[in-house]
């Protein structure tokens, strides 16, 4: 059927959807005669209940579940006559007559994408080195750093246990007293004054010294303010890292190969997660830069449905952290530019590819699902995870989808290789 198509502010649209009341009565009729038959009353039996009283009781409720249908219904048959592209949910009112209804609601948006010629990238070119693997390596070997006892005053790098007690104007003070608390000297964890008194200490060495608290010291009770420490020293710890050795790669799960193949493994993850870092460098400039030229306006109603999304899954990593859910106190709106934002680049990636006919090949999605399973100790079940559930392989297409849609776009934009060496890449320099 057809119907006159009402244009509102921006993508709003308004239908008129007229109802045959006499329809209705009939329809609520029938489903309250079949609720009565198994309808459970007090003083009667079930399904002997007078029909009265079972419309009394039930009635409204089954009116509003035929209304809402038969609106459903006669809105779809409308947007189908019509056809009309839908974005989000339709909101219904009662008319000015009888039996008319008003269905208001969003449609997309036409998107005309601009010059993607015009589009800068500035494209970071990446070569890992030996310099890169030693620089993890090292890294590796410092996360497995032991201690051994040493029998000579402390230095920096050492770990000494110590009992100490402080005061303030002769009184102790909250949090001012321990036992067998060890401080590794350098690492800047207590105060400069503190650590400063500790170094050049043996084991068995007992010290007085003041410590002078700064004065944005983050207990206030204590900012500003001097303390005299007591501390003695029970012990003097020396750091130790283990060897790169054909031992230290078997600890890393190198049982074959010892260091030469932990350095090739290291120098592949490097390279992987380099080719991360840079695809999503690319992809960053090359959104920024089709919202840029495509400018059109985003349906609120996906951007609330998105904000929506954000906050279920906000609280629900907030939950997984052990926080309570009273005491989690947000709400979708600040999620608000977030939301539009990822809505405005769904639309404008999916247009794009459907106008230039850009899919997922099955070898493209298996590529990729292989390239997220190497990370992992067992790659086959990572593989298998992804293929056993629809929703998790249709996200891994439209990875692969949007891949496609950036590479098109990279021949077409104006790209400059910019040398770049892996720690500028990684933010480390």
């Amino acid at each position: 059927m057809s119907a006159t198509v009402e244009t509102l502010e921006g993508l709003e649209r308004r239908v008129t959807l007229n109802l045959n009341p006499a329809e209705i009565e009939a329809e609520v009729g029938k489903r309250l005669q079949r609720l009565s038959k198994n309808a459970k009353m007090d003083g009667f039996r079930p399904g002997k209940a007078p029909m009265k009283m079972v419309a009394m009781r039930y009635g409204g409720e089954v009116h509003s579940d035929v209304l809402g249908d038969a609106l459903q219904s006669r809105f779809i048959e409308v947007i189908q006559a019509n056809k009309i592209d839908v974005a989000g949910y339709p909101s219904f009112a009662p008319g000015a007559e009888a039996g008319a209804y008003t269905a208001t609601f969003e449609v997309f948006p036409e998107i005309n994408v601009g010059d993607v010629s015009q589009i800068q990238v500035n494209r970071p070119v990446v070569e890992v080195t030996d310099t890169d693997v030693d620089r993890t390596l090292e890294v590796l070997r410092r996360q497995r750093l032991h201690y051994h006892v040493a029998d000579r005053p402390s230095q920096s790098g050492d770990r000494v246990h110590i009992d100490y007690v402080g005061k303030i104007d002769g009184e102790p003070f909250e949090g001012g007293e321990a036992k067998d608390f060890p401080v590794v000297l350098g690492e800047g964890r207590t105060l400069p004054d503190f650590e400063a008194a500790l170094t050049g200490m043996s084991a068995g060495e007992n010290k007085i010294f003041d410590v002078a608290f700064p004065d944005d010291y983050f207990a206030k009770e204590l900012a500003g303010k001097t303390a005299s420490f007591e501390a003695t020293v029970k012990s003097v710890h020396e750091p130790h890292m283990p060897e790169v050795d054909d031992e230290f790669a078997k600890t890393l799960g190198i049982h074959e190969g010892g260091v030469a193949e932990l350095r090739e493994e290291i120098a592949d993850n490097l390279s992987r997660e380099a080719k991360r870092r840079i695809q999503s460098k690319v992809k960053e400039q090359i959104v920024e830069g089709m919202l840029a030229i495509t400018p059109f306006d985003v349906p609120k109603g996906l951007i609330a449905i998105e904000r929506q999304r954000m906050l279920e899954r906000a609280i629900s990593d907030m939950k997984a952290r052990g926080m309570k859910e009273q005491d989690i106190h947000l709400t979708d709106e600040i999620f608000e530019t977030q939301a539009k934002r990822r809505v405005a680049l769904s639309l404008l990636l999916s247009h794009f590819a459907e106008q230039n006919s850009i899919t997922a090949g099955d070898d493209q999605v298996r590529a990729l699902v292989d390239e997220f399973a190497k990370s992992y100790e067992n790659p086959a079940e990572v593989v298998a995870w992804y293929y056993q559930d629809k929703s998790r392989l249709g996200e891994a297409k439209a990875m692969v989808i949007e891949d496609n849609v950036v590479n098109l776009i990279l021949e077409r934009a104006q790209v400059t290789d910019e040398p770049t060496t892996l720690e500028q890449l990684m933010g480390k320099a």
